[in-house]
């Protein structure tokens, strides 16, 4: 008997070191290849995965430099990583972006952004992995007009609203806060 319990411990031991909870490598962000806010300790104000975040990013102005992906889509990349990383569901992310005024040629596929700049467009893989994350996008119609902008050019996340005037009263009458660059 004394040789039976021996052998149950030495096989339960021989499992639990076989598998460790850490083995299992953590899920990967939602925005892959974007960072999340690191952790303050003690923080007074956390992500709630009970609400529900209703976030209107204003894009109207173009990132400093031609080459640079928009500030505004790098700080929404991580903020939905971070709302992620605190538990919050997809489900409760109502995130969209509204381009706009100088964010007008973000919206542009590659071939039609480099025939007005020059230079290859680098927010088109941001866009594509925000949108998988849930993140919708619209754009000014108003300016796709002025700009003169083939609606064949435009990248698929894209919708195209009347006027960014219009879309923005509305998204903030439906509870969304706006972040303006």
């Amino acid at each position: 008997m004394n040789r039976y319990a021996t052998f149950l411990a030495a096989a339960a031991f021989s499992l639990a070191i076989a598998t460790p909870a850490s083995a299992q490598s953590p899920p990967p962000p939602a925005v892959p290849g974007y960072g999340a806010a690191k952790d303050v300790p003690n923080a007074a104000e956390l992500p709630d995965p009970n609400m529900i975040y209703k976030v209107l990013f204003d894009v109207s102005k173009p990132a400093p430099k031609i080459d640079d992906v928009n500030p505004v889509l790098d700080m929404l990349a991580r903020y939905v990583n971070t709302l992620d990383k605190w538990g919050v569901p997809p489900e409760h992310r109502k995130l969209a972006v509204i381009f706009h005024q100088g964010g007008d040629l973000l919206i542009l596929n590659n071939a039609a952004y480099k025939a007005r700049t020059g230079h290859d467009n680098p927010n088109i893989a941001l866009i594509e992995k925000l949108s998988k994350a849930g993140v919708e996008f619209h754009a000014c119609g108003q300016g796709v007009l002025a700009n003169k902008v083939d609606p064949k050019t435009i990248l698929p996340e894209i919708h195209v609203d009347l006027w960014a005037l219009v879309s923005i009263v509305n998204f903030e009458m439906r509870g969304y806060a706006r972040l303006a660059n």
